[in-house]
């Protein structure tokens, strides 16, 4: 019996109803099948609205580094097969050029941290010839080191005849600061500084400084600030300057096995569930405090019955910084920064 003012239509009415009914869930389907697939078969992850890409996800890449010592310091490199630009990396305080390569024979002590290497496995597959220097310090010094720098990249692409392609950097913390100011004395088509605001306030800025692109994460609200005002700087110059800004997201227990290359599932999935525990993470998954203010290894070593090979612990603690988004290396927005990189191209 139908509800008293429920209408009842009859059969005729339903048949005539019919296909725009089929047709329009046939086309809600196809809308779905396209948002899921459109990124190679990678889901978009909700909380940052882009794909994060695994691990594993530049399989057409592999590294095949070349690892030599000049000026007392390692220089790391890779050049893909018909390169269109140079790339060099400058890393953060306690770095090194070891921090962008995956261990191998060619290698054996690289290390491989999942945001550089990531950032290295971009280049590449975007045909970016990529050159890594440790430097000779804890931290990059900004004076005659800039000048050794300068001396291996231009020795360096003279050797391999790459002289004629664009060359830009990136820079992160110190490095960031590094780039910043090597930019005075190497002709870059762009550079990008990541998680620091550069040295713009101690150098004198011309219209040939090359187009600059900031990533930083809002949550250092001092650094945000003078970004801004660079980025102000930059501009009244007439230079190209733009920013990404990165933003925290939500740990889960898949996320450590698709960031960190060895990383067991269930280790993975058992770390999240210490770090709920602990409440290291809130009720969304959101890291409560930077990485290195958690006391997340006291807590592991507690633990009998989760175990984390001593080689991956430098790897977990680089991605609970970056959940958190206060200051660490990021490969998140390598697809912000390689159109930035390509659109500057000259």
């Amino acid at each position: 019996m139908a509800k008293r003012g429920t209408k009842l239509i009859g059969w005729h009415g339903l048949q005539n109803c019919r296909l725009p009914v089929v047709v329009t869930c046939l086309a809600v389907i196809l809308l779905l099948s396209i948002l899921l697939f459109c990124n190679n078969g990678k889901s978009p992850d909700s909380s940052l609205g882009f794909p994060i890409k695994k691990w594993n996800s530049f399989e057409s890449v592999q590294f095949h580094p070349t690892v030599e010592l000049r000026n007392g310091t390692d220089v790391i490199w890779q050049i893909p097969s018909l390169p269109k630009a140079v790339l060099f990396v400058a890393h953060g305080c306690n770095g090194g050029a070891v921090n962008f390569w995956d261990r191998s024979s060619s290698c054996p002590n690289c290390i491989g941290l999942p945001e550089e290497r990531l950032l290295v496995l971009h280049a590449l597959a975007r045909k970016f010839a990529v050159i890594t220097i440790s430097s000779a310090g804890r931290c990059w010094k900004l004076g005659e080191e800039r000048i050794i720098v300068k001396n291996i990249i231009q020795w360096w692409t003279l050797t391999h005849k790459l002289e004629s392609l664009p060359l830009v950097a990136l820079g992160a913390s110190s490095g960031g600061y590094f780039v910043s100011a090597l930019a005075t004395n190497l002709r870059f088509s762009s550079i990008t500084i990541m998680i620091a605001e550069g040295v713009f306030d101690q150098m004198n800025i011309t219209v040939n400084y090359p187009p600059t692109l900031f990533v930083h994460m809002p949550k250092d609200s001092c650094r945000q600030q003078k970004i801004s005002e660079f980025i102000e700087v930059l501009k009244n110059k007439g230079i190209d300057a733009e920013e990404v800004e990165c933003m925290e997201f939500p740990l889960s227990p898949s996320f450590l096995v698709d960031r960190i290359p060895g990383m067991n599932q269930n280790v993975s999935a058992k770390l999240f569930e210490l770090f709920q525990v602990k409440s290291f993470v809130d009720g969304n998954g959101y890291m409560k405090k930077d990485g290195r203010a958690t006391r997340w290894k006291e807590a592991l070593r507690e633990c009998k019955n989760l175990v984390l090979d001593k080689s991956m612990v430098q790897h977990v603690q680089e991605e609970l910084n970056l959940a958190f988004a206060y200051h660490e290396m990021t490969s998140l927005q390598s697809e912000q920064i390689f159109k930035w990189f390509e659109s500057h191209l000259n």
